[in-house]
């Protein structure tokens, strides 16, 4: 299985041992998760969280899948990824599911290898991979990034557009533990915004969004 270094998943599903299958199956392409026992929770943590894809149970307690998905992108108006889990095989069911807002649908009993290559499909479809040299250019000239700093510049360049949380940051850009680095977070963010004069003069606004985290996104004037 390819690896999927620094993508973060949410996970929704109230069965403790469908759910540890799950995490299981993130954790062996490489990525980390974050579980909830339902919908209501994944809702919440949305507010102060960001994520690379959703895997949501169709039967839950109190909002089932399919409303958790149109939720996400009505409402929300997120579009990472959605992969619905569901023991429904009907097509009708599973056109509801998709007309919600999924990307893709995979049947109970879940199949480890065909989950995962759904799940590497889906992000194939949505973070393209960007060709990447390690060299970092501003108006042709080199600019000198550490390896932290040009990690974090790549993630955000190829994330442009989505608010990204401070922990989808420390994790998925710097390779760090959220815990131990919150506050070097901020640092490496003002360096490059000097380093690489992000600024409208030159396309691009980084904006810090409070209680959240930061968000790159293309200026056209």
């Amino acid at each position: 299985m390819a690896a999927l270094d620094g993508r973060r998943f949410a996970i929704v599903e109230d069965d403790p041992a469908q759910r540890d299958l799950l995490q299981h199956i993130a954790k062996s392409l490489g990525a980390s998760s974050e579980a909830f026992g339902s919908g209501e929770a994944l809702l919440k943590a949305l507010q102060r969280d960001t994520f690379d894809l959703l895997m949501v149970d169709w039967n839950l307690p109190g909002i089932q899948g399919p409303d958790i998905v149109s939720t996400v992108r009505a409402q929300l108006g997120l579009d990472f990824p959605i992969i619905l889990i569901t023991s429904r095989a009907l097509e009708s069911e599973v056109v509801t599911g998709l007309k919600a807002g999924a990307d893709d649908y995979v049947t109970k009993p879940v199949r480890p290898m065909e989950l995962a290559a759904r799940i590497q499909a889906a992000l194939r479809r949505a973070y393209p991979e960007p060709m990447v040299n390690r060299v970092a250019l501003l108006r042709g000239e080199a600019v000198d990034l550490q390896p932290r700093e040009f990690d974090l510049a790549v993630f955000m360049f190829a994330n442009a557009g989505r608010l990204l949380s401070r922990a989808h940051l420390l994790e998925s850009g710097l390779h760090a533990n959220p815990d131990t680095l919150s506050r070097s977070l901020d640092t490496h963010i003002s360096r490059l915004r000097v380093k690489l004069a992000v600024g409208p003069a030159n396309g691009f606004k980084l904006a810090s969004v409070y209680g959240m985290g930061y968000r790159l996104d293309e200026v056209h004037e």
